[in-house]
């Protein structure tokens, strides 16, 4: 058990949520790297690419205006200058012989010469062919003096007229570092925010799972009360919740199984010894306990019989009132006697449940309320709450109303009954105190014994027998738990233990 405390102390230091994060906030860094290596790698091919099919679609479009021979109207200025402005060309066509009919630029002159300077230069650096046909040919030129690099289209028109199409690489060049400088920048940017972002996610997502380790810790320590409620939109997180519900409700099942069977071999191995000691004090106590009813009966019957009350009818009903009331008194004794007999030969089988305890109590005061508005007693009963308890409702409903009855009969001076449930470690003590006289400390040791009574003329007052409390000691036997009585200096507390 400590070990897995320990790996579960161990694992707190890598939560999911905090895992969860550090996966996104590493996926979005990679994410821009690679976008950055990529952009530093191949922007510059891609972009010459690009460019290199412009001055095509380029040369196609003037071509096919020689073709139509619309090439050099005042119609096609429009289209010339939009296509050239558009895609960032410099044009020039001229003659064979060298007079230029249609030019993008005022500097004709300026453009012929750094295109031939560089493409007569012997520096073969400064130049390179990337591609030829039969009517042109592109090619990678740099301007030495002024150290620009461009591609350049240089071809034969339909019409026999030359053709220089010109575009420069610096604006690429700086594009492509202005977008790398970019995206380092978003790079933080998207970073933090996926930083911020995961924190909120992962825990929208761990929730669940945190909501899942609160219940199975619920159900390592035996408490099967908690159940899962999977959200609006269930995944595969709210099935296992599901899953888990059943088998708690699986696990509380069986754990009352074997509550029931260790109940049942308990009270089996403690009758084994208890039987043969039972059956000899029940022969003693019964006789006992009956020979003074029986011997009023007869007392009082052979009065009747010998017509001592013949003359006077109120005699007559008090000797039958006096017969009456010992026979339903015998019949009493008797009816107690055969429970007692029951739960100490274990005839009487327990059945464990879980239930709240506090119900039953509150249950036991409401029964008895006239008794205790009749004598001005005042009861009060302390909780907190629901106590859920295993044991058998209906015999923990005898032993709370044997108590609560004897509290009655027994209560004086203040008149004050308080029943308390407190919770323990392992288990709730329920108890019942009521003001009055403290019992003898001779007395305390024998109050569980049957017929046992600390007050006789006390007790045949009020009809008692001097067996409930026995009841109650067995019913705990049963139970394998505790129970006792307690002095206080302005009253008696009795009190009983049953498991959570």
């Amino acid at each position: 058990m400590s070990q897995v405390r320990e790996v579960t102390k161990k694992n707190k230091e890598y939560k999911l949520s905090s895992q969860i994060t550090g996966y996104m906030v590493l996926i979005a860094f990679g994410a821009i790297f690679l976008s950055f290596v990529l952009n530093w790698l191949f922007m510059m091919k891609f972009a010459v690419i690009r460019r290199e099919n412009i001055l095509e679609k380029a040369y196609k479009t003037f071509s096919d205006g020689s073709d139509k021979g619309t090439l050099y109207d005042n119609s096609y200025n429009d289209q010339f200058e939009t296509l050239c402005s558009n895609e960032n060309l410099q044009v020039l066509i001229c003659t064979p012989s060298g007079e230029v009919v249609r030019s993008s630029q005022g500097s004709n002159a300026m453009m012929i010469t750094q295109l031939y300077r560089s493409m007569l230069s012997r520096d073969q650096n400064s130049r390179e062919l990337i591609k030829t046909s039969s009517d042109y040919s592109i090619l990678k030129l740099k301007d030495p003096q002024v150290s620009a690099e461009f591609l350049a289209l240089w071809g034969t028109l339909p019409d026999s007229n030359l053709i220089l199409i010109r575009s420069g690489l610096g604006s690429l060049r700086q594009s492509a570092q202005f977008t790398s400088r970019v995206l380092i920048v978003a790079g933080i940017i998207a970073v933090c925010g996926a930083w911020c972002a995961s924190i909120f996610f992962s825990h929208r997502i761990t929730e669940p799972v945190v909501k899942l380790t609160k219940l199975s810790k619920q159900m390592a320590e035996l408490d099967f009360e908690a159940k899962y409620v999977p959200g609006k939109k269930p995944n595969e997180i709210d099935d296992l919740g599901i899953h888990m519900n059943e088998l708690s409700e699986a696990l509380e099942k069986t754990i009352q199984e074997l509550r029931q069977a260790n109940a049942d071999l308990q009270r089996d191995l403690d009758l084994r010894e208890e039987n043969e000691k039972m059956r000899r004090e029940f022969s003693s106590s019964v006789s006992h306990e009956l020979k003074t009813p029986l011997a009023l009966i007869r007392g009082y019957a052979e009065g009747l019989s010998d017509a001592v009350a013949d003359d006077n009818a109120e005699d007559r009903k008090y000797y039958c009132d006096v017969i009456i009331d010992e026979a339903e008194k015998m019949n009493r004794i008797v009816k107690e006697l055969l429970d007692l007999s029951h739960l100490e030969y274990g005839e009487k089988i327990m059945n464990l449940e879980r239930f709240d305890v506090t119900e039953v109590i509150s249950g036991v005061i409401r029964s008895n309320s006239i008794l205790t508005n009749k004598n001005g007693i005042t009861v009060s009963f302390i909780h907190n709450g629901p106590a859920y308890v295993w044991s058998d409702p209906f015999f923990t409903e005898q032993v709370i109303t044997n108590y609560f009855s004897n509290a009655i009969h027994y209560c004086e001076n203040e008149k004050k009954i308080e029943v308390k449930v407190t919770e323990r470690e392992k288990d709730y003590r329920i108890s019942v105190f009521n003001s009055g006289n403290p019992i003898p400390e001779e007395s305390i040791p024998h109050l569980w014994e049957k017929f046992y009574k600390v007050d006789k003329a006390r007790t045949r007052e009020y009809g008692g027998s001097g067996i409930g409390l026995s009841i109650v000691k067995a019913i705990m036997d049963d139970l394998h738990k505790e129970c006792g009585v307690e002095n206080h200096t302005n009253g008696v507390e009795f009190y009983f233990d049953l498991d959570k």
